[in-house]
């Protein structure tokens, strides 16, 4: 199937109000406009660089996500166009992103990321570490970021009352957080595995990419 009838067929699962991310890291332009030319305009990489350069190349009207994690030092580089950052998960990463965006006279939409998973290798705050954040003095002053909402990942497994078990969790953490952020509406959940779960508990944004594209090619 082409990526046209892919995307065809994932969007008519999808249902109102979740928001589509085609995953295109490591894939070409080529592929990239033909996604885009079926009508879709939200697009996610997780290096800087690349994001940058297909920025550069590509029609201005698409919407690049930063989905990867996020070095401080890299955040200059993507200030000016950035739609949403997905994954902050620290306040001094959240500070440069606002110095940043404040060069470009931009409010950066942001996201932030909790660790829902049980694997040591995803990044993301606990819930300590988000109420710390989103109660001092220093986030409170910032006027060039916007946090949009929650963002996690599932333990990699076959096991889906696990997987089911922690998009729960994350729902909950974002049914928390509204409390103190009224404004939130954006909980990003789920990737090609996972995704179907993770509407089910309340996602309203998927990434999803080798259903779309392809198997990445990493060589």
């Amino acid at each position: 199937m082409s990526i046209k009838e892919h995307l065809k067929n994932i969007k008519t699962e999808l249902p109102d109000g979740v928001t589509l991310v085609a995953v295109s890291k490591t894939k070409p332009n080529e592929a990239i406009l033909e996604a885009y030319e079926a009508g879709q305009q939200v697009f996610g990489e997780n290096k800087v660089q690349e994001m940058t350069q297909k920025w550069e190349t590509l029609p201005k009207d698409i919407e690049w996500h930063m989905i990867g994690h996020l070095q401080r030092n890299k955040v200059k580089y993507m200030a000016e166009f950035v739609s949403l950052i997905h994954g902050v998960d620290s306040l001094r990463l959240l500070k440069e992103i606002d110095k940043q965006a404040q060069k470009h006279d931009r409010v950066i939409p942001c996201l932030l990321q909790m660790h829902i998973a049980e694997e040591d290798t995803k990044f993301g705050l606990d819930e300590a570490e988000l109420k710390e954040l989103i109660q001092s003095e220093e986030f409170k002053a910032m006027e060039n970021i916007k946090i949009m909402g929650l963002m996690g990942m599932a333990t990699f497994t076959s096991n889906q009352n696990q997987v089911r078990k922690e998009f729960s969790n994350l729902k909950s953490i974002f049914e928390k957080l509204k409390q103190e952020l009224p404004n939130i509406s954006v909980l990003s959940m789920g990737m090609s595995g996972d995704y179907s779960v993770a509407i089910e508990e309340g996602s309203t944004m998927v990434r999803i990419g080798s259903s779309i594209f392809g198997v990445r090619n990493y060589s």
